[in-house]
């Protein structure tokens, strides 16, 4: 039931299986259920809303611009959903935080959100993040090595200093605030963060600014 709603493209599978939790989710007008099995035959609705199954699948990159929230909220005016193309329901593989800005990648395409955003899900992304105090090397040291962040050790990662208060870091997990605590634990704090590359796509090539979108091929994200 939760991979027919997030083929249907209104939002990720685990969002999906929330909502059928919830009671949020009818089937021929009954509550669904997990097992459910079904087909364009079927009358689905969730929050009252029919829905039904997408044969076409969309793929977009955006950059998100600072105080853009990734919430795809209607009623909330900092939401990223007032950025994107109105014609097309559209859900973001993983987040960035609201302080943060950089590429973002959206899709409606539930399966593959799923897949993306597993914790075994090991794309590389890179940033660009300024400190507020200068960065030493002992400092690059321990963020590669790795350092408690929500109970968890984090993954190796690079770390590259680039002057003296900014450095590059490439990481292959997606903690929540994951830098932002990686850089408190290490004695320093972030005052700008920036992703600019997502596997091999990067801000540079796609030539986006700040709020800007454009549509890219499945293949450029699974690659």
């Amino acid at each position: 039931m939760a991979k027919f709603i997030a083929d249907a493209g209104v939002c990720s599978r685990r969002q999906a299986s929330r909502l059928i939790d919830d009671k949020c989710v009818l089937v021929n007008g009954r509550p669904a259920n997990h097992i459910d099995h079904v087909d364009a035959s079927d009358v689905i609705e969730v929050n009252g809303q029919q829905v039904k199954a997408l044969t076409t699948k969309s793929y977009f990159a955006i950059y998100k611009p600072i105080g853009v929230d990734c919430k795809l909220i209607e009623s909330d005016p900092t939401s990223l959903v007032h950025l994107l193309p109105k014609q097309i329901r559209l859900f973001p593989i993983g987040r960035l935080d609201k302080d943060s800005h950089g590429l973002l990648l959206l899709t409606n395409d539930g399966e593959l959100c799923q897949q993306l955003n597993h914790p075994d899900f090991d794309k590389e992304k890179e940033y660009i993040v300024t400190t507020s105090k200068p960065i030493t090397d002992e400092f690059c040291q321990q963020m590669m090595s790795g350092v408690p962040v929500k109970g968890v050790i984090t993954r190796r990662c690079e770390v590259e200093q680039i002057n003296e208060t900014q450095f590059r870091i490439i990481l292959t997990q997606g903690l929540n605030r994951q830098i932002r605590r990686m850089t408190k634990y290490c004695g320093n704090y972030v005052v700008d963060l920036k992703r600019v590359r997502i596997a091999s796509l990067s801000l540079a090539e796609l030539n986006l600014t700040p709020g800007k979108y454009c549509e890219i091929a499945k293949a450029q994200i699974t690659s």
